[in-house]
């Protein structure tokens, strides 16, 4: 089976059953962006950085088109989104069965738009991912299931922050996701960081001390 989206990795130090880490960039970005976290993170991760499906000129990819229209302003393609909602979903399933990989410990760390789309894949998906690390974003109603069963969730662990002066994604927006969450009793943390639209270390160091204690 082809992959459905190109990536880079790094292997874990288990040579079998290792917990699986797929990253998800940000609007305008590519793999390389997050990978550079992998060398500080765990190493019995199993860790992939996948390139969103859709190329940006001059350079740059994105999971889905954000538009500037005079009359709606700044909009999102939602087709597109959940169009790479499914092939990410669909990703899931290709490295569980091509790596020595726990399909039961896979988490997705995203930021940006790379978060919306993890948190959309979780909230559709959730039988193929445990951990979601949602960095500098929030969750989008449009790209969710309508009917959301209870049940199905109690498995998830979210780790939710954002930048207090983030001028990208209104702190607004990402402050919603914990009472959403916690409406759905899904375990969850959510912090706010004094930076604008990126990771602080602290930030880093705080994801990272979560991850550690869950995989």
């Amino acid at each position: 089976m082809p992959a459905p989206l190109h990536y880079i990795k790094r292997p874990s130090t288990q040579k079998e059953n290792a917990p699986l880490l797929i990253m998800c960039h940000g609007y305008g970005s590519d793999e390389n962006d997050l990978f550079s976290f992998a060398a500080e993170l765990p190493e019995e991760l199993f860790i992939i950085s996948v390139r969103a499906p859709y190329q940006l000129q001059p350079y740059g990819n994105a999971w889905y088109a954000i538009n500037f229209d005079a009359e709606q302003g700044k909009w999102s393609d939602d087709e597109q989104a959940i169009s790479s909602r499914d092939v990410l979903a669909e990703f899931i399933d290709y490295a569980c069965t091509t790596y020595s990989v726990n399909s039961d410990n896979v988490t997705l760390l995203g930021f940006s738009q790379g978060t919306i789309l993890s948190y959309s894949v979780a909230l559709t998906y959730p039988e193929k991912v445990k951990n979601i690390t949602a960095l500098s974003g929030y969750i989008n109603s449009n790209i969710i299931p309508q009917k959301l069963e209870k049940e199905n969730y109690k498995h998830l662990d979210f780790y939710c922050s954002h930048g207090s002066v983030d001028q990208v994604i209104p702190v607004d927006w990402a402050r919603k996701s914990k009472p959403f969450l916690d409406s759905l009793n899904i375990a969850n943390t959510y912090s706010e960081f004094s930076v604008g639209h990126g990771v602080a270390p602290q930030n880093f160091y705080e994801f990272k001390t979560w991850l550690e204690k869950r995989i």
